[in-house]
C-alpha cells in the first residue's frame, strides 16, 4: 500500500490524491444515483460550462499564491464583456467585423489587467489587506457597470462570436480549449518562470522574499494584472455563451472559485499549490452540479452544497494537520 502511494506521489504528487479521490466519488455516487450521469450528454455539458468558471479560478488562484485574494475577478469579467459588447456596439452590432471584435477584445484585456494593475499597486505600496483592496474595487466595478449600463444587459452580436461559446474543433467544445491553454500557461509560469517562484517566495514569507532580493512589490502587480487579464478572458467567454452582457453575470461563481482552489490542496495563506490539482478539482464541482441537477436539485440547492463542501474542506485540512502532527 505504501509503495502504491508513493508511486502515486511520484507521478501526479501528493495534492492530487484528495481531488482525485473526490473525483471518484463523485463519479460513483451519482453513476448509481442516476443513470443519465455517466453519459456523453452529462460530460459534454460539464465541457461547455466549466471554461468561463475555470478561468475566473485561475484569476483567484494566483493572488491566493502570494498570501492574497481578488475578490472582483467577476465584475472585472463583466466590466471586460461590457468594454467589448459596447466596442462591437459602437462598430455596427450585429453586423460588426472581424477587427471591431479584435480592437474590442484587446481593449477588454486591457481593462482587465488595469482593474489588477490597480489592486496591484495599492496592495504592494500601502500594504493594505488584499481583501479590503479587491472588495472595493468590486463594489466600484459594480457601481460602474450599474451605471453605465442602468441595470440592463447589452445584446446582438455578430454571428461569428456564437461559436467561440458554443463551437467545437475536433469534438472538443472551443472553451474548453481555451481554458486548458490558460491552464498549460499558469502551470508553465507557476513551474518554470522566476515570476513562478517569486510568488511561491511572496505567499510563503514576504519579508524574506524581500531580505533574497526579490522585488515583492514588482511581483505583486504582476500578480494581480494577471489575475485581472485572466478575468477579462472569461469575460469574453461569457459574452460569446450568453450572447448577452450584464454586470450581474457569474455573482455565484466567486464562491466556487475559492472552493475549488481550497479542494485542489492551495494553501490559503499563501505559498503553496498547483494548478493540475485545482483543474481537477473543477472538475469535480461541476460534475456534482450537474448531479445534483439531474437529481432535480435546483441551483440554489448546488450553491447551498458548495458552500457546505468548503467548510468540510477546511475541517478535513484541519484534521489531516492535526493527524500528521501526532504522527510526528
Amino acid at each position: 500500500m505504501n509503495a502504491l502511494a508513493a508511486r502515486f506521489n511520484a507521478i501526479f504528487g501528493a495534492d492530487m490524491a484528495g481531488p482525485f479521490a473526490a473525483l471518484a466519488a463523485v463519479l460513483i455516487f451519482f453513476g448509481f444515483a442516476s443513470p443519465q450521469f455517466l453519459t456523453g450528454a452529462t460530460f459534454g455539458s460539464v465541457a461547455f460550462q466549466l471554461p468561463e468558471l475555470g478561468i475566473l479560478t485561475l484569476a483567484m488562484l494566483l493572488p491566493i499564491l502570494t498570501g492574497g485574494l481578488n475578490l472582483a475577478i467577476t465584475f472585472t469579467a463583466n466590466i471586460a464583456g461590457l468594454t467589448l459588447a459596447w466596442t462591437l456596439q459602437t462598430n455596427g452590432g450585429a453586423d460588426a467585423g472581424p477587427a471591431a471584435f479584435l480592437l474590442g477584445s484587446v481593449l477588454a484585456l486591457a481593462v482587465g489587467g488595469a482593474s489588477g494593475l490597480v489592486m496591484g499597486l495599492v496592495i504592494a505600496f500601502t500594504r493594505a489587506h488584499p481583501i479590503l483592496v479587491s472588495l472595493s474595487m468590486m463594489i466600484f466595478l459594480r457601481g460602474l457597470g450599474e451605471f453605465l449600463t442602468r441595470g440592463g444587459d447589452i445584446s446582438g452580436f455578430p454571428a461569428f462570436v456564437s461559436p467561440i461559446g458554443h463551437g467545437s474543433i475536433f469534438g472538443i467544445p472551443v472553451p474548453l480549449l481555451i481554458l486548458i491553454a490558460c491552464v498549460i500557461v499558469c502551470h508553465i509560469l507557476l513551474s518554470r518562470s522566476k515570476l513562478g517562484f517569486s510568488t511561491y517566495m511572496i505567499g510563503s514569507n514576504i519579508e524574506s522574499a524581500r531580505y533574497s532580493g526579490i522585488n515583492t512589490r514588482k511581483v505583486l502587480v504582476l500578480v494581480y494584472v494577471l489575475s485581472g487579464v485572466m478575468a477579462a478572458i472569461a469575460g469574453i467567454i461569457m459574452l460569446a455563451r450568453f450572447n448577452s452582457v450584464r454586470v450581474g453575470h457569474g455573482e455565484s461563481y466567486l464562491l466556487i472559485t475559492v472552493l475549488a482552489c481550497f479542494l485542489g490542496g492551495i494553501n490559503p495563506f499563501g505559498g503553496f499549490g498547483r494548478v493540475l490539482p485545482v483543474f481537477v478539482a473543477l472538475v469535480v464541482l461541476q460534475l456534482l452540479s450537474s448531479g445534483l441537477n439531474l437529481l432535480g436539485a435546483n441551483q440554489h440547492l448546488t450553491t447551498a452544497v458548495w458552500g457546505i463542501l468548503l467548510i468540510v474542506v477546511m475541517v478535513l485540512r484541519w484534521f489531516s494537520a492535526t493527524f500528521v502532527k501526532i504522527v510526528k
